[in-house]
């Protein structure tokens, strides 16, 4: 038997959302902030806002995403510039580099919201985000941010059900992370990296793969695709020409994932 709450409707989350005042959602782009927002608005009016980051471990296709998002549920947006990499701890990118660039990125978005009063400071983290150890829900919560979501006992099941249902561009769109996490822990982060990983994986996605990952580690990058769409990725010309593109760009050796995004991997097996 399941020790979750069973989630609470999207009318208690919204008059959860109401009680609590003026707020303002951290909003990445991702479906989960997104629809926080769009409950946000449903339930405060214009007495919500939405905040989004952009910086180098962030993809511009992430902040063009989330302005299409702001658009669509009518909530008042800022975009505002932050750099993690300028914090030694963050660029030397322990395991718990994630608490380094939630601490930075929330004192920005405080601060922006500082001379425009009191806010509820609301993030997209669900109750399957509380299963591991997340570094970074902790600095989240020690800046004051707080999880209707999890209140409402929302699993990502439910979140993709009322994205679909308010009409989200981005209700089916595959999770995402920031541009850090493709680096291996211990290997230094930096603009120029950041940058062509950026650059790296906007090669794979033009050529109509829906979800990419190009993890960097001692010199050698490694494509990653849905388990869906590696048949297509691991035949010839495709590879080739990866390879002379991804290189193009500054990375070293390119492999390519046989398994795919999430898979579990046989130990034995070595990838292409």
């Amino acid at each position: 038997m399941s020790d979750r709450p069973s989630p609470r409707p999207r009318s208690d989350v919204v008059a959860h959302l109401r009680a609590g005042g003026p707020a303002l959602v951290a909003l990445s782009g991702g479906v989960d902030s997104s629809v926080v927002a769009a409950l946000a608005v449903e339930g405060l009016g214009r007495q919500a806002l939405a905040v989004t980051l952009s910086g180098p471990a962030v993809a511009r296709v992430e902040v063009d995403r989330a302005r299409r998002v702001a658009r669509t549920v009518g909530i008042e947006h800022h975009v505002l510039g932050v750099d993690p990499v300028d914090r030694a701890e963050y660029r030397e990118n322990p395991a718990n580099r994630c608490y380094f660039c939630r601490s930075i990125e929330t004192a920005a978005i405080r601060a922006f919201a500082a001379p425009r009063g009191a806010f509820h400071y609301l993030d997209g983290i669900h109750i399957d985000d509380l299963a591991d150890d997340r570094p970074g829900v902790r600095a989240m919560e020690e800046a004051g941010f707080t999880h209707p979501l999890v209140w409402g006992g929302w699993s990502k099941r439910e979140v993709r059900a009322t994205a679909r249902e308010l009409g989200l561009p981005n209700w089916d769109a595959p999770s995402d992370a920031c541009l850090a996490s493709r680096i291996a822990h211990g290997e230094p982060i930096s603009h120029d990296l950041l940058e062509r990983i950026e650059l790296a994986e906007a090669i794979v996605r033009e050529r109509g793969f829906r979800r990419v990952r190009v993890r960097v580690r001692s010199g050698t990058a490694r494509v990653e695709v849905d388990p869906e769409e590696v048949p297509r990725l691991v035949v010839e010309p495709m590879m080739a020409e990866l390879r002379a593109a991804l290189r193009s760009v500054g990375l070293g050796e390119i492999t390519f994932d046989p398994w795919g995004y999430g898979a579990r991997r046989s130990p034995e097996a070595k990838p292409s």
